[in-house]
């Protein structure tokens, strides 16, 4: 990641925050402060770039939601997490639950359901694959549900059901990606030098 080269920055009054762009929790004294006091320019000392941070406590961009996935191994999955995480930090909220639905139909065909199948029918395929665990199957026909609620209605998420839905979704990837590599690793043998 480029590093940039801020110039006439100052000692401003120390915030905390997470960045919007690297995520690393930091707390910033330096930036720019607007010239009535009402809002700050914070520079992340990890990458360097600029956070937005109102007295008020409004912050762009926003942290992103969630925590990183180890072990996705396909792109489209990582890429379709990572954008609905990408939408909570701008406050597209409807955009974030319509992401995670789609996850589920690509997690589905990425473990081997065919493409053009109907949606409860990727939702089925990863119940009856045993990628979710029994009592999980209630989360994703959730997902489902406020998905289809997102797609096929005149109804706009919210921040809290967005988290939601995502804080589901993360425990749906790491059942699937993270823990099957994780004991993967732990259980193969170490190769001889």
């Amino acid at each position: 990641m480029e590093n940039f080269q801020w110039s006439n920055y100052t000692q401003i009054p120390s915030k905390s925050f997470s960045c919007g762009y690297c995520g690393h929790s930091l707390a910033s004294a330096l930036g720019y402060q607007e010239s009535n006091g009402r809002a700050f320019v914070y520079i992340c000392h990890f990458c360097t770039r600029p956070t937005f941070i109102s007295v008020d406590g409004e912050q762009s961009p926003g942290a992103k939601f969630g925590t990183e996935i180890e072990e996705i191994s396909d792109v489209s999955v990582l890429d379709l997490y990572n954008e609905a995480r990408n939408c909570i930090s701008v406050s597209s909220y409807t955009a974030a639950v319509l992401c995670c639905r789609k996850l589920l139909m690509n997690i589905a065909v990425h473990k081997g359901a065919k493409e053009g199948l109907k949606f409860y029918q990727y939702v089925e395929f990863l119940s009856d694959n045993h990628y979710v665990p029994p009592d999980a199957k209630e989360w994703v026909d959730h997902i489902r549900k406020k998905g289809n609620e997102a797609t096929h209605e005149i109804t706009i998420m919210g921040r809290d059901e967005a988290e939601e839905i995502i804080s589901f979704v993360e425990m749906i990837l790491r059942l699937v990606y993270e823990f099957p590599a994780r004991i993967k690793k732990k259980t193969s043998p170490t190769p001889v030098k």
